[in-house]
């Protein structure tokens, strides 16, 4: 009967993603036995996603967990490249504009964030060794000795905290070995790839030992730069005649040097004190390889037109002017009389004003019509569009360098037998510089760059117990974080129409007190509950300037040189231009940004109630109810001047309802495991784009229903196959006017609306995954391994920009290895996306610029592997 009532609620259920796992047999020595149960199914992986040791078939949680065999097998480097094999799951190496691959966008369920800004919080957390990595910056992590990666789905608040909406992502790096090892691998392959990685293990007494691991990773990079075929290109200003973070380019991107350090020491003498010390190191050169997809010069806007208000260069009916894009062309291309008509002298003259003397560029009205060829300049348009996806005609910056490191320090102590007690502190830091040609063309119409310095400290206690004969589980805690730093943002549109200086400096300090209880009163019930409360407290200057000036030129407020005058008068109201523009700071005529120390605080209550049930010791239904938040800030790269208020936005909530099934079947050759969600999604951020200016606001809630199922069979000894199906339907509930009315359709977009999917989010994806293993006649063995990963359509940003549109895509990876009798060392070649789909992972528009861009995956590419253990 209870047999039958599982089989029933398994044929119903939707599916959900339990472990990866190989089956159990070892890599097997000849004496193996062939025979033994324990040998011949899928093997058992021990996750902490409760904060305790457990079997992920155990643990009420959508969970997939990948262990270090499976990773290096199918080449996952990266946390990014998990995103093919876990089911509405969307990792992304990199985020519009940040111009790195080690920064990641992660999405689970439809929930995450696509940005890198300090003021704006992830909405998965990624955790390594139990330490939380607040920054998006540095955490598509290397997967270098990792034991394992579990990626948890739905709301974490309980026991991982704020920022866990949409779930956690926790990368556990393996413990030192007792016997002195020593294990590694070094692989090359295409675009001149060449990468080494090894870890030993130091047993320096029976109680203390230690493991350092290391790698380095150099790569060309995919996308290479060709020089634009029209000599007009070298009376262009260069990309160093603007400010910025820092200049360097080179005749490629998408290529990577980086290197790694990772120690970890651990003494335990059986006792009831342990504890483990562990530092980590990464340098990270990689940089993004960036695309221009498409102009949009044509479109009317506010600038220089023929309906101008009196004495400015304003149309207030955006009807007869120019985008920023457009005014560019206009400029070059117009006699003077044409330019005074529409009072547009300062608006095409002297780029920069005389507080910035170093980065002023002369004027270049009427450079085209002159009679002098000699300096004229090229127009902005569709001839720097190549349908390539790895060719660019790109001359300004790129590059990118990170430094991210931290320690940490754990203490396990057993204050008995049912009762332990665990600290965890840590510190991180990071530093970083990056900068990217955004626009793809000789130009220096879309040039970015940032610099970036955080550190942060953390601190956890744990009291973890037993009571009741082993029935009741619990987990007590207090937890502290602080962080601080700033990011400093450069953008110069349109060859410096508009020149952002962008200083920001955040603090933020966080208490939360947490706790979970589990209990089994019956071999066939379990009950969950628990909770979060956090206080959090936050702190933030804006320093964004506008270095152009161009809101003075454009009202009639400076002269073709250059000079602003923002204590003259202004042309509509009896008041100084200052004033009638709106600038906040007497002191810095240009700052756009309102001066002084923003505060928030915010505390939030997250509640988790769950039931199991166990109809028999190789299945559980579960269902649970939970809720999650993520933290809310303030907006900044602004353009235009903001009087006496800091644009803010406050926290976004979700609550998820879950239903789901886990089980182990037919000896263990059979793992199924389902479940069934439903998300209410509240006041998300939103990122809008209002001008050139990508700002975020609470602009909508969301309905967020799917279902994920996973299973693994090992039909037969050496062959395990694994497959997932994940589904999800997410559409906006609500949408606020001022979000409808900048981001509503429009021949470019199909318009950010109720009823519209959430960005980041394919309907479905499957996955289907076989490993062989086969002995031949020496005693050793050959794997053979391939992966099929299939995607439909979605959307890469809120507005759903129709040239943005990721289209479906299905990567196929494969590879085969030999492995010796001894198991000491393996071989192997293969090769990722081997049907070369090429798909956008990310991407921005910029209309008031006339800009489009993004960056396409990787293209096909091979490698050689050997791998060794001793």
């Amino acid at each position: 009967m209870r047999i039958g009532l599982a089989t029933a609620l398994l044929a119903s259920a939707a599916w959900v993603a339990p472990a990866w796992a190989q089956t159990a047999e070892p890599p097997a020595q000849p004496d193996a036995q062939a025979d033994s149960k324990q040998d011949s199914g899928i093997a058992e992986i021990v996750v902490t996603a409760q904060k305790r040791a457990e079997n992920v078939q155990n643990v009420p949680i959508a969970i997939s967990a990948f262990e270090s065999v499976t990773l290096q097998e199918r080449a996952v480097n990266s946390v990014a490249q998990l995103s093919a094999i876990a089911p509405n799951v969307n990792l992304d190496a990199g985020t519009p504009f940040s111009g790195s691959p080690a920064v990641l966008s992660a999405y689970i369920r439809a929930i995450g964030s696509d940005d890198f800004a300090f003021n704006i919080d992830p909405g998965v957390g990624l955790y390594l060794d139990g330490v939380y990595l607040a920054r998006t910056v540095g955490a598509n992590q290397d997967l270098m000795d990792v034991a394992r990666v579990e990626v948890l789905k739905g709301p974490q608040g309980t026991l991982f905290g704020r920022n866990t909406i949409g779930g956690a992502i926790s990368i556990v790096t393996r413990d030192p070995g007792k016997e002195f090892g020593f294990q590694g691998d070094v692989t090359t392959g295409s675009y001149n790839l060449l990468s080494a990685r090894g870890s030993v293990d130091i047993p320096i007494t029976d109680a203390l030992g230690a493991i350092l691991s290391f790698g380095v990773k150099s790569r060309d990079g995919y996308l290479k730069r060709v020089p634009y075929p029209d000599q007009r290109a070298n009376n262009t200003p260069s990309y160093t005649a603007f400010s910025s973070a820092g200049y360097g380019n080179g005749e490629r991107e998408g290529g990577n040097d980086n290197w790694n350090l990772r120690g970890k020491l651990k003494w335990s003498n059986g006792g009831p004190v342990s504890l483990t010390l562990s530092g980590d190191y990464s340098r990270d050169k990689g940089t993004s390889a960036n695309k221009l997809l498409g102009t949009a010069e044509t479109v009317p806007g506010n600038f220089a037109g023929t309906a101008n208000l009196p004495g400015t260069a304003f149309d207030p009916t955006g009807t007869t002017g120019f985008n920023f894009a457009g005014l560019y062309n206009f400029c070059i291309g117009a006699t003077s009389g044409q330019i005074a008509a529409r009072n547009a002298q300062a608006l095409c003259g002297t780029s920069g004003t005389q507080f910035n003397p170093r980065f002023q560029i002369p004027s270049y009205a009427g450079v085209n019509v002159d009679g002098n060829p000699a300096n004229d300049r090229l127009p902005w348009d569709s001839r720097y569009l190549i349908a390539d996806p790895d060719r660019s005609y790109a001359t300004g910056n790129s590059f990118s360098d990170l430094k991210n490191w931290g320690f940490s320090g754990v203490v396990d102590f057993d204050l008995s037998d049912a009762v332990s007690l665990k600290s965890i502190t840590a510190y991180r830091q990071l530093d970083w510089a990056a900068g990217l040609d955004a626009d793809g063309s000789p130009l220096n119409f879309l040039q970015l760059s940032f610099t970036m310095d955080q550190w942060q400290f953390s601190q956890e206690v744990q009291l973890l117990g037993k009571a009741l004969d082993n029935k009741l589980n619990y987990v007590l805690g207090g937890y502290y974080f602080k962080e601080a730093g700033n990011l400093h943002d450069y953008v110069t549109f349109a060859e410096g129409q508009v020149q952002v200086d962008g200083p920001n400096r955040l603090e933020t300090a966080n208490y939360a007190a947490f706790g979970q209880i589990d209990y089994r009163p019956t071999e066939w019930l379990g009950l969950t509950v628990g909770g979060r409360y956090t206080n959090e407290k936050k702190r933030f200057e804006g320093g964004q300037q506008e270095l152009n000036g161009f809101n003075y030129k454009l009202f009639g407020c400076s002269d073709a040189n250059g000079n602003i005058t923002p204590n003259g008068p202004f042309p509509l109201a009896p008041v100084t231009c200052q004033t009638g523009l709106s600038y906040p700071d007497p002191t810095n005529p240009v700052r756009v940004y309102v001066p002084g120390t923003n505060r928030k605080s915010f505390s939030n209550f997250s509640p988790k109630f769950g039931v199991q049930l166990h109809p028999t010791d190789a299945v559980m239904l579960y269902g649970s109810w939970s809720r999650g938040y993520k933290t809310g800030g303030w907006t900044t790269r602004l353009t235009n001047p903001q009087g006496n208020v800091a644009p803010d936005f406050n926290e976004e909530q979700a609550t998820t309802v879950e239903v789901g099934v886990k089980s182990t079947l037919l000896d263990r050759k059979l793992q199924l495991n389902a479940a069934a969600f439903t998300t209410d999604y509240q006041d998300i951020q939103l990122n809008i784009q209002i001008g050139t200016s990508p700002t975020i606001a609470n602009a909508g809630d969301a309905r967020i229903r799917g279902f994920e199922l996973e299973a693994i069979v090992a039909p037969v000894r050496g062959l395990t196959v694994n497959a997932s199906v994940g589904y999800i339907d997410a559409t906006y509930t609500r949408v606020s006017p001022a979000a409808a009315a900048v981001g509503g359709p429009s021949p470019f977009q199909a318009g950010t609306i109720v009823g519209a999917p959430l960005p980041k989010t394919p309907n479905w994806k499957i996955n289907l995954s076989p490993r062989y293993e086969t002995r031949i006649g020496n005693g050793g063995s050959l794997i053979f391994l391939a992966d099929w990963s299939h995607a439909t359509s979605a959307w890469n940003d809120t507005q759903r920009t129709y040239i943005l549109r990721r289209n479906a895509s299905d990567l196929v990876n494969a590879s085969i290895a030999y492995q010796e009798p001894g198991g000491h060392w393996t071989l192997g070649v293969g090769a990722t996306n081997l049907t070369d789909n090429r798909y956008l992972t990310s991407g921005g528009a910029n209309i008031a610029d006339g800009t489009f861009f993004g960056t396409y995956n990787r293209p096909r590419e091979w490698y050689a592997r050997f791998g060794f253990k001793f």
